[in-house]
């Protein structure tokens, strides 16, 4: 009896140390086709280095180990399988389940700053700075043509402006950038220097501008002009169709107030039309004007008729009109009105028929 109890405890022993035998090599096997390392096609890398983890997956402590350079800045390279491999043997990480790709593609991610919105920026940092208007309003001319600027992926913050420098007497600036980096690297700087200048709208002469000549729509256009070109004395475009040259005006010139006038609605030499008009009274005639007049000017014009000259103001094209004078009040002496009551006497006797006999 004790010989049996003795055998069926080693049996029990026996099936004890397979069973857990058994167990350990699955779980050793199920490890394996976990932890086994798997070529990836496509890869992306945010930084200039391209690393173990990077190309297979289930690299291990392997991972962080550098083994090619990345490709330039938002750019797409491509490795053969088999030179990937070759390197990462010499590093001890074998094993590697291919999925039968002969290359795989490897892509730098990057962060692309576009040159117009570098550009808003600068404009932004400058603006209202030692006389500076709106951003607006600038006009920018870099030293160096920024162009689109391209950064690692991890700087993903905004444009800071550290340094704005600006200076008026020959409109140079300076202006330096910080932006920040999302893996606690330090932030990049990007610095940016030329000249600015403040803009305006300002109506500018499509042709060349007789002196007198009548601005047509089609002869004035808009566009944007330094400030300090155009001056204070600047003409909106509504206001300059239809007005006159005071003198001779080229292409391409902005146009100042100064340079307007309203136009003549009389010239010299021309026949006008003379109006004279009183209360129940209008009269017409023909006249020649001697000036020139635009509308509310005093012109001097000969009637044709009379061959007197007359004065009149310009009311219109080829218009002139004449106020009639009122006649003035008979002035009384100074003896005369200190009679007093004495002057109606002298009226009445003047209409009496006895005076009319006295004559």
């Amino acid at each position: 009896m004790i010989v049996r109890a003795h055998l069926l405890a080693a049996a029990l022993i026996a099936a004890s140390s397979a069973a857990a035998v058994a167990q350990t090599q699955e779980t050793f096997a199920n490890r394996n086709v976990i932890a086994a390392p798997v070529l990836r096609a496509n890869v992306q890398v945010s930084g200039d280095l391209v690393r173990i983890g990077d190309v297979i997956d289930n690299a291990g402590s392997a991972g962080q180990i550098a083994i090619y350079r990345a490709p330039d800045l938002g750019t797409t390279g491509s490795l053969p399988v088999a030179q990937v491999l070759n390197t990462l043997r010499a590093h001890h990480v074998i094993g590697i389940d291919t999925r039968d790709l002969r290359e795989i593609s490897v892509t730098r991610l990057a962060r692309t700053l576009e040159g117009k919105d570098i550009e808003l920026q600068v404009a932004r940092a400058l603006e209202r700075r030692n006389g500076l208007g709106d951003a607006a309003n600038l006009s920018l001319t870099f030293d160096r043509d920024p162009g689109d600027v391209r950064l690692d992926a991890g700087f993903s913050g905004s444009l800071q402006a550290t340094i704005s420098r600006y200076d008026n007497r020959n409109g140079r600036f300076d202006v330096t950038f910080e932006i920040a980096n999302e893996n606690a690297a330090a932030p990049a700087k990007l610095r940016f220097t030329g000249t600015a200048v403040e803009t305006v709208e300002a109506a500018v002469l499509a042709r060349n501008i007789e002196r007198n000549e009548v601005l047509k729509s089609s002869d004035v256009v808009i566009e944007r002009r330094p400030k300090a070109e155009v001056g204070p004395d600047a003409a909106a475009r509504d206001r300059a169709v239809g007005m006159q040259a005071r003198r001779q005006l080229r292409a391409g010139q902005a146009i100042r107030t100064a340079d307007l006038a309203k136009p003549d609605l009389v010239q010299r030499d021309q026949n006008v039309t003379l109006i004279y008009e009183a209360a129940g009274l209008y009269l017409t005639m023909r006249g020649k004007a001697l000036d020139n007049g635009t509308e509310g000017d005093v012109v001097n014009i000969m009637n044709l008729q009379s061959k007197r000259t007359v004065s009149g103001t310009v009311t219109g094209r080829g218009q002139v009109s004449i106020t009639p004078v009122a006649p003035r009040p008979a002035q009384t002496s100074d003896a005369t009105s200190s009679l007093g009551p004495a002057a109606p006497v002298a009226v009445a006797i003047v209409n009496s028929p006895a005076a009319s006999k006295a004559e």
